[in-house]
């Protein structure tokens, strides 16, 4: 298969290599535990999801609701609303977001993107935030997130690569940090999505994995695009997606692949 690497597109800063929420699913996921673990396999660059509190704390969360990845239900109680975004930090705080992965983790709480933060840049790691927010919040959260991320990063050489599948939360972060490179996050390729990409300023184009063949690589990478996949677990895939000529590789599977 060919190469479609573009020989033009812009310096790549980034590692090929990234793991997904930390270490996927061998710690529980978006925890500075998951981060170390993935670091512990040798991965440089990590993805993350960030949302926000009630108060405006960035936080990190992939789901709308504190159910499936907190015990929200016995520490909250079932009688208040199981959004993440309907508490205050102080709330969120005090939740175990280890236990339910495996008694090991128990007590692990919610990092804020601060101490997610604070653990790249003392060791020269790396982050993909995706801004994930709150039905209803997309502007604003891709705003916060976004003037977080400036305030925390401002003094590196490197800045984290903000994603996100809602273009209103790319424009959100556009206009609060227009110097953070932007990704658009895409399940599908649905009409106007590279114009779409062109318009927010992205420097990158994520896709579900199956989205890559030699076509779509080309369109994105004639169009200035860095080329990204998530979320990829097995060999043959990854073996697929390097021969493309795509520039990253988000995966659950930090036990699997040895980053380069």
């Amino acid at each position: 298969m060919t190469d479609t690497t573009a020989p033009d597109l812009p310096a790549w800063p980034y590692p090929r290599w990234v793991a997904h929420r930390g270490a996927g699913k061998l710690a529980p996921e978006n925890t500075l535990a998951a981060f170390r673990l993935g670091a512990q396999h040798g991965y440089r660059m990590f993805e993350c999801d960030a949302k926000l509190s009630s108060d405006g704390v960035v936080f990190l969360m992939h789901d709308a609701t504190l159910q499936r990845t907190t015990n929200a239900r016995e520490r909250i109680g079932a009688g208040h609303s199981a959004v993440g975004g309907d508490h205050p930090w102080h709330t969120l705080s005090q939740l175990d977001a280890g236990g339910w992965h495996s008694r090991a983790y128990a007590g692990e709480p919610l990092p804020t993107l601060e101490a997610v933060a604070s653990f790249c840049i003392r060791n020269g790691y790396f982050l993909n935030i995706e801004i994930k927010p709150t039905p209803g919040t997309e502007r604003h959260t891709g705003e916060a997130v976004a003037h977080e991320a400036a305030r925390l990063w401002q003094s590196q050489s490197v800045q984290p690569l903000l994603t996100s599948f809602q273009p209103e939360a790319l424009m959100g972060a556009q206009e609060s940090a227009p110097a953070l490179p932007r990704g658009l996050l895409l399940d599908s390729l649905w009409t106007g999505w590279l114009e779409c990409a062109l318009t927010l300023g992205c420097q990158a184009i994520v896709c579900n994995y199956a989205l890559w063949d030699e076509s779509t690589v080309r369109q994105a990478q004639s169009a200035g695009f860095r080329t990204l996949s998530y979320t990829v677990n097995d060999e043959w895939v990854a073996e697929r997606l390097i021969a493309l000529g795509t520039d990253g590789i988000i995966t659950d599977r930090v036990d699997l692949f040895t980053p380069a």
